[in-house]
């Protein structure tokens, strides 16, 4: 491989030697041809046939030469003029561009720079041809640091060997500091030499300040949908503790089994609160194992009012042996109750919920199914989605929520609903395993 770059190394020098002195070449090359072709023909008798056949060859031979050379010339000169005006059109589309091209050759010195990079470095005017980033400095110092930087990412670019992009920044001379998306492409010879270095820039300075504009409008929105989720899960026990409130001033009367489930929803209000002021430091969850009855009966007796007010029976059919699950109780509990306020709000006119429990495996499965309208199949997938709901007054963020609950206690949430026949939705939780912890001795 060594020999043979040396070899069209070598064949490339000749090749353009001859094309700089042909004219001389030729000139010498005709004396020659001339001059000893008369002492050959002069040999012979002038009034030998032989003598003007010869002359008449030399004549022609001389001619044919000649002539193929003057066509190699015009070629030549054709192709020369062809690929000066390609270059020309080439350097117009260049500096057309309203992006930044620079080529360098493979030692890092400038060769061609568009009009775009002339006025963005303050090249007008300045001699920057041979000349490295280095020497430019000195030139146009107030580009210290842009020159400095890119020569550190082309010589990243040499080490990669290959396409490479990043994004540079710096202070134009109008003091607005612009982002470029930078791509560079090194160039190779046959024999893997550095040959050229070539730069395209994009500037992406608006791009960015969208980009950081609309990162703060995702930010207000994040703030929204945090504001709209504390509302809607602290309205939840609001209103349970309203109703049981407007039943003990109607009875005038405080039992305290009304008192424990008022506190109880106060106790559940003081932790949604925490949790959304701990929010910028997410903390492990700390799980219990509880038992899966008690939890659904707590339940009921917190929607029970709400559900007599709406004329709709609540049937629990419970068909396992009173499983330990094991998690966040109150989490769950707003979950189930954000469940089945759905279905009791499906159902203004009265109705029924049906809350079935079985054990499936490994997984004990609770289906909380209403006799309800339905939800259309278009609907239906999009249930679940943030502020997707099909409420007049509802946010569309607790099923969201209730999701995600389900999610973290490793489990799973499906909706099932025919239009006119009702709506099912059946959570799927594990079974809680009692580990015996082993003493090492």
């Amino acid at each position: 491989m060594e020999r043979l770059a040396f070899f069209k190394q070598v064949s490339g020098c000749k090749m353009r030697f001859i094309s700089k002195y042909l004219a001389l070449i030729y000139l010498i090359i005709s004396f020659v041809w001339i001059t000893l072709t008369d002492m050959l023909i002069n040999k012979i008798e002038q009034s030998s046939p032989l003598y003007e056949n010869l002359q008449f060859t030399k004549g022609l031979l001389f001619a044919i030469v000649t002539a193929i050379l003057i066509h190699f010339i015009i070629k030549k000169h054709k192709a020369h003029k062809q690929a000066e005006e390609n270059e020309n059109e080439l350097l117009i589309l260049i500096n057309s561009m309203p992006d930044f091209v620079n080529f360098k050759d493979g030692k890092g010195r400038w060769l061609k720079v568009n009009d775009f990079g002339k006025q963005l470095y303050a090249l007008d005017g300045v001699d920057f041809y041979g000349k490295t980033d280095a020497e430019l400095v000195k030139v146009v110092p107030f580009f210290e640091e842009a020159f400095l930087y890119c020569m550190e990412s082309d010589q990243k670019a040499w080490e990669a060997g290959k396409l490479s992009r990043c994004e540079e920044s710096f202070a134009a001379l109008s003091g607005e500091i612009m982002t470029f998306d930078v791509i560079k492409v090194p160039l190779y010879d046959d024999s893997n030499n550095r040959k050229g270095l070539l730069t395209i820039g994009r500037d992406i300075t608006q791009l960015k300040a969208a980009e950081s504009m609309l990162l703060r409008k995702e930010k207000l929105s994040v703030v929204g949908e945090l504001a709209a989720g504390i509302a809607h899960e602290i309205r939840n026990p609001l209103t349970s503790i309203k109703g049981f409130v407007q039943l003990m001033k109607e009875t005038k009367s405080t039992p305290e089994q009304h008192v424990d489930i008022v506190l109880s929803e106060l106790d559940r209000i003081n932790q949604i609160v925490s949790e959304m002021l701990i929010l910028a430091k997410p903390q492990m969850k700390i799980f219990n194992p509880f038992k899966l009855k008690n939890l659904i009966e707590h339940v009921i007796k917190l929607t029970s009012h709400e559900a007599l007010l709406y004329g709709i029976d609540i049937t629990i059919n419970d068909r396992t042996k009173d499983p330990t699950m094991y998690g966040d109780r109150n989490q769950l509990i707003q979950v189930f109750i954000n469940i089945i306020k759905n279905s009791i709000e499906a159902m203004p006119k009265g109705g029924n919920i049906i809350i079935l429990v079985e054990q499936e495996d490994q997984e004990i499965a609770i289906s909380i199914s209403d006799n309800g309208p339905g939800i259309p199949e278009e609907r239906l997938n999009k249930i679940g989605e943030p502020f997707f709901t099909l409420k007049e007054k509802g946010m569309g963020l607790g099923l969201t929520i209730s999701n995600k609950i389900i999610h973290n206690h490793k489990g799973k949430m499906q909706i099932l609903s025919r239009l006119g026949k009702g709506t099912t939705v059946k959570i799927l939780l594990p079974v809680y395993k009692i580990q015996q912890k082993v003493k090492k001795r």
